[in-house]
This record gives structure tokens, sequence and C-alpha cells, in this order.
């Protein structure tokens, strides 16, 4: 198949799940075409079958706010008619389903045809989406696409429940881990950045609000009062800054690394003892899920998509969310019974392996493809 995808290129879940899924539908064979304003974060300069097509919006005096979605429809029309492009899906649903939903009228014009698929991530149904300014155009666009899917079951309900989405059927294929990327014993060699005798703590975000990252600091400074540990946290975003203060005034500050955006966090993942994730909500819960494939067990929220990801009592602990003390003695009870982290771990990398493999779930999303395809013709064999 000749697929294009659509994403925000920078970091986040969305843009990550897209780019990986793209790099194994080209390993399969199908030639993909990324079409964004940048080159997605996670897409390698060159790699066979992949193609990237860059939307260049124009600069005029007139308008205060360029208009992004409406050149991306006109790069998505370009892409389609110069390479024969048979479905374009798009990762997030505004401004991309729209664009979308515009390039297939303007290829009516010329009796061209491309299938259209979404996939909704999270915040594109959960806050954007939501936002009066924007919900009946993204409810408009969400039923014009051929094929939809959520990342978990949350958010599918969330979906039909925020929308009423009548007119259409929202289906469930979860995000994804490559087990060979995800798998320890591929990193370690022995060695611990952070200390031999410490445990290392994780969390990795975007440091929004959702995220409750003071709460990840509040967390380690109780076990770090307990066990010897250090708290590493990776990415950057709006709340960064809280984190730093908050590990300040807790007086744990010398323990707590910030690196900053990082692009391959399997290699940190190796050497953590458990991760952090206290959000307020998650649709899916991308970083607990590389952590669980990573035979890392996850402390988090028992909110959104979490449940759906971390097995509570098997492969982590859940608590409600804003409940540090609970979380913080979840944390110990594990640090403390080495033969209950082993187990844990072990669980959370089978777990990981057996329902998010790769090749698992981008088989779900061939086997959509073809469904939204129109049957080829008996006479011609083409479409």
């Amino acid at each position: 198949m000749k697929i294009g995808i659509t994403c925000y290129p920078t970091y986040g879940g969305s843009g990550a799940v897209a780019t990986e899924l793209g790099i194994a539908l080209a390993g399969r064979g199908h030639e993909v075409h990324f079409i964004s304003y940048q080159q997605p974060f996670r897409l390698p300069s060159f790699l066979p079958g992949i193609y990237f097509h860059e939307v260049q919006v124009g600069q005029y005096p007139l308008f205060e706010y360029p208009p992004y979605d409406l050149a991306l429809a006109v790069r998505m029309h370009e892409v389609v008619q110069q390479h024969g492009v048979e479905l374009l899906h798009c990762h997030y649903a505004i401004p991309h389903a729209t664009s979308a939903w515009i390039a297939r009228e303007m290829l009516h014009k010329t009796n061209q045809d491309v299938a259209l698929v979404t996939t909704l991530h999270g915040t594109d149904i959960t806050i954007v989406g939501q936002d009066p300014s924007f919900h009946a155009i993204t409810k408009f666009s969400i039923e014009r696409a051929d094929r939809i899917t959520a990342v978990s079951e949350f958010l599918r309900a969330e979906t039909i429940n925020a929308f009423q989405c009548t007119a259409c059927t929202v289906s469930v294929i979860h995000n994804f881990i490559d087990p060979a990327i995800y798998n320890r014993e591929r990193y370690q060699s022995g060695r611990r950045p952070f200390g031999a005798h410490n445990r290392v703590l994780m969390h990795i975000s975007n440091f929004r609000a959702v995220k409750r990252v003071r709460d990840v600091v509040r967390i380690f400074a109780r076990v770090c009062a307990e066990v010897p540990s250090v708290l590493v946290m990776v990415g950057d975003g709006p709340e960064r800054a809280a984190a730093e203060d908050e590990a300040r005034q807790l007086g744990v500050s010398h323990n707590v690394y910030f690196l900053g955006k990082i692009d391959a966090v399997a290699p940190l993942l190796a050497d953590a003892d458990l991760f952090l994730l206290p959000s307020q909500t998650e649709s899916f819960g991308l970083s607990a899920l590389e952590a669980l494939a990573s035979g890392v067990p996850v402390i988090g929220s028992d909110a959104g998509g979490i449940p759906e990801v971390v097995e509570n009592g098997v492969t982590g602990l859940l608590y409600p969310v804003g409940d540090v003390d609970a979380m913080a003695e979840g944390a110990l009870s594990i640090l403390r019974d080495p033969a209950r982290h082993r187990a844990m771990s072990a669980a959370a990398a089978a777990e990981a392996r057996e329902r998010f493999a790769l090749d698992t779930i981008v088989s779900q999303y061939e086997a959509l493809y073809r469904s939204a395809l129109p049957e080829p013709s008996a006479s011609s064999g083409t479409r």
C-alpha cells in the first residue's frame, strides 16, 4: 500500500507512535509518506520506503496567524496526486483530520479518491476537541473519516460521550513498543551511571500540568528519606521549573537529575528500578508501556487509560490521583523486597511483549487500512 501519515513532529506520544508505525510499515514493504511541517523527531534521515514532504506555510501580512491547516491540505492533495497515495492516516484530530477531508474534497474534482483514517491520541479529544472553539469541527472531521481508532478503551468511551458520535465507529488499537529496542539486557553493562548503590526512580514526559511533576518529586523525596536513591527526570515543558523548585524546597535537588529531551530513552530505562507516573489522567500512557517493556514496574495513578497498561499489583501499583503518600509507600514496599521487585519486573516485560508488541499492533493497522480501501476491480485488478 501507499500510505500518507500526518502527525505532530515534535515530542509527544502521538508523534512517536505515528513515526514508529510508519517505520514498521515501510519495513513490511509499504510505501510511506510523512506529511508535516518538519521531520518527525524519531524519524531517521533516510530509510528505504519512507519519504518526507514538508508543509510550507506562506507568510502574508494579512494573516495574523498563518493558516497551517490549509497549507497542510494543499500538501496532502499534492502528495496524493503525485505519488498515488491510497490512504491518509491522520494522528491527532485537529487540524490533521480536517485538512485530510479538505484534500479529499479537492481530489474529487479530478475523479481521484483517498481513504481517510484518523487515530485519536488523547488531548485532541479530552482538551482541544471539547473546547467550544473546536468542538463542532472536531466532531465533523471525526465523522468524515472512513475509519477511526482510539489508543485506549477509555479514550474510545470519552470520544463517544463527548461528541455523541452516532455516525461513526471507534475501534481501539493500542499503542505499541518494539521488544528488541526495550530489552534492558541490550544496554546493561554492569555500570550504573547514577551510582552503584542508588535505586533509580524515573519519570519521562512533556512536563505539562496534567503530568503532576511536583507529585513526582514529592513521591521521590519520601522514598529518598528511606532508601538511597536518585530521581531521573527526562523531557521538558512548562512545569519543569516548578519541579526543579519543588526539589529545592524539599532538599533533594542534589539527587534529582533533569536531563531534558532525549530521543532514545530505552538505554536510560535499562538502569531504572521504578517508573513514576502520577498523572491527573492519561489516555494511554506510552511512557509507562516503554518502562514496563524494559522490566521497570510502574507507580502511577488509577486514572484514564493507565489501568489498561499497568496491571495493578502485578506489573505496578496504582493509587488515586494526588495520593502521594500511598504512592511513596507503594514504591518503598517494592524497593525493600527484592524478590517482589524481580517478580514485577519479569511480569512487566512479559506482559508488554504479549499485549503490546509492534508486530501485533502493526498487523491490526494493516487490516484496518485494507478494510478502508475499496475492493479491487474483478476485471482490472485495480481499485
